[in-house]
């Protein structure tokens, strides 16, 4: 009786556009029927679809010239308008519960294999202090549960506050973020399994200037998750050159 009196009075809506749907995190069927879900085949190593399977081990043409410095990367959605909505939504409308939402989607991108140590992507205290909290770790504690993996909040850090990235070239966005991390107990993840959660990946900037501070820290293998990802043509489409 009070979970029907609660859906009468605060109904669960699309996380998409706002309609009233059944249950909780459900999207409509028109922004759900929007949403790119991604699976293979794609690259190996970036997570790039790819049109024609070329193998469970196959690399897209930039990771052979110019591989990142995580192992594997995967995402649940392409980023397209209703993706885009969500994360604004999360990370400057105030609205913490999406990152549940978007979890729903990472699940089934989650290592089946082993026990995995879960960081996500800190922000600088500042940002947090202004915000009120860092999306990649609501997103990162909503992927725990029913799992045998572990997780790290704050064994990454930001160490110092850099620019906002949107609107910067791939140059500029890895020169913004090139030191800025460090890993600040390097016992916890030495020879461990790192899954770095992050909330969308457009560049590779930051993912890759976390995995390097992982790395140097001894991490064993680091694999990337995100709820949304640009897809390359997009990203050399839109990015300033």
């Amino acid at each position: 009786m009070g979970r029907a009196a609660l859906d009468f009075a605060l109904p669960p809506r699309c996380p998409g556009c706002g309609i009233i749907t059944p249950d909780v995190d459900r999207f409509c069927l028109e922004c759900w029927s929007a949403l790119d879900f991604l699976g293979p085949p794609h690259c190996a190593r970036c997570g790039e679809p790819f049109d024609v399977d070329p193998g469970a081990a196959g690399l897209c043409g930039a990771c052979h010239v110019d591989p990142p410095a995580f192992d594997a990367m995967r995402a649940a959605v392409g980023y397209g308008p209703i993706a885009r909505a969500l994360a604004l939504k999360l990370k400057y409308g105030r609205r913490p519960g999406i990152a549940r939402t978007m979890a729903a989607a990472m699940r089934r991108h989650l290592p089946g294999d082993g026990e995995w140590l879960l960081v996500p992507v800190p922000l600088h205290r500042w940002r947090i202090w202004r915000r009120g909290y860092n999306q990649s770790a609501l997103m990162a504690r909503a992927l725990l549960p029913g799992t045998a993996h572990g997780l790290a909040l704050d064994v990454l850090v930001r160490t110092r506050a850099t620019p906002v990235l949107r609107g910067l070239g791939r140059d500029g966005r890895a020169r913004a973020v090139r030191g800025a991390f460090v890993v600040r107990d390097k016992a916890a993840v030495a020879g461990r399994s790192v899954l770095l959660i992050d909330d969308v990946y457009t560049t590779g900037a930051t993912a890759n200037a976390c995995a390097k501070a992982l790395r140097r820290a001894g991490a064993a293998r680091i694999e990337l998750l995100c709820w949304a990802r640009v897809l390359r043509d997009a990203a050399d489409a839109a990015l300033p050159r």
